[in-house]
């Protein structure tokens, strides 16, 4: 039988799928019945740092409406700030703690930032919990139309840099692919120090209810014919970096596991998939893999990853072409 073993972050994995930030993987009980089916390494749910901040913003204004805030330097503000970071952060921490000694695969922590605070230096608490690495899940929607380009991507290396001065663990980045220049920034990302980039984030989105005539939330799991994207950019960058990288959304089964390590993926995040089907669903794509693998010769997973990367291929541009006209012309 085939070898499925991986090194993801400098991390030794037993396969190369992951189970992505989510619902999925926010408590022990979880954790470890995700483990028990075959995870190769877990992500925990992110700690937000805009919904501690939105919360600690409007304890405040609920304070000043009840007379508790007599000025803009009461230590009342200090107290609810430092106080709600505390409760939040401390019990992420413990469950950090939990999840080390009751589990034996890695154990990734996720924060989802969205400035280069000092909050950030809570990424050391992290490390100093058990954590084996830590993701930085960050997406700067660019809404502020006098910010640059420039502007936006500096405050992911920004964070990036921060957290790397703190922490000697692994630290990935998970990105979005709304870049004007894509490739550029991962590579950026790559030379301020990231261990690896996951591609990509999946954002809530809006739809509209035309019966209702409201503003809906669209669908939350993702579909398998969303990552092709992904696919692309695994496959260009595989290449071009030396650090780990990451597929993330639309897969949902072995064959599209199989398809991102061909295109150079070290390892594949889940998380649609499992919430589908159950965590035991991770056997299901582990046995197709371990079977493909066995049919094709393969021994390990090295010996097939990256084969359809763009620079191993004799027609490279088949993942740089972007328009339909060629098949469109085709049709009769």
């Amino acid at each position: 039988m085939a070898e499925l073993n991986t090194k993801y972050l400098g991390l030794s994995l037993s396969n190369p799928i992951v189970i992505g930030s989510s619902g999925l993987t926010g408590s022990v009980k979880e954790i470890v019945e995700l483990e028990q089916n075959g995870a190769g390494a877990i992500v925990l749910k992110s700690i937000f740092e805009e919904q501690i901040m939105l919360e600690a913003d409007y304890r405040m204004k609920k304070a000043e409406e009840d007379g508790l805030l007599y000025t803009e330097y009461s230590e009342t503000l200090d107290y609810i700030d430092v106080h709600l970071k505390e409760k939040e952060l401390g019990g992420y921490l413990d469950m950090i703690r939990e999840a080390k000694s009751k589990v034996m695969i890695p154990i990734i922590a996720s924060v989802n930032a969205i400035s280069s605070l000092e909050w950030i230096s809570f990424a050391k608490q992290i490390e100093e919990a058990g954590a084996d690495a830590l993701e930085l899940n960050i997406f700067v929607m660019p809404f502020n139309f006098e910010k640059s380009c420039k502007d936006n991507e500096a405050t992911y290396y920004n964070i990036l840099k921060k957290v790397k001065s703190v922490v000697n663990i692994p630290v990935s980045v998970k990105i979005s692919p709304y870049f004007a220049n894509l490739g550029s920034v991962i590579m950026k990302l790559e030379k301020y120090g990231a261990d690896g980039v996951v591609m990509f984030n999946r954002f809530a989105s809006p739809d509209i209810d035309i019966n209702k005539i409201k503003v809906i939330s669209a669908e939350r799991l993702s579909d398998a014919h969303e990552m092709s994207n992904t696919l692309r950019w695994i496959a260009i960058m595989a290449s071009r970096v030396k650090m780990s990288l990451a597929a993330s959304t639309g897969i949902h089964d072995g064959e599209a596991v199989i398809k991102q390590l061909l295109a150079g993926a070290t390892v594949t995040q889940i998380t649609s998939a499992v919430y589908k089907h159950g965590p035991e669903y991770i056997s299901t794509m582990l046995n197709f893999v371990n079977e493909w693998m066995d049919d094709h010769g393969f021994n390990y997973v090295d010996q097939f990853r990256g084969r359809l990367s763009q620079s191993s291929m004799q027609n490279p541009e088949s993942y740089e072409r972007m328009q339909f006209m060629r098949y469109f012309s085709e049709i009769k």
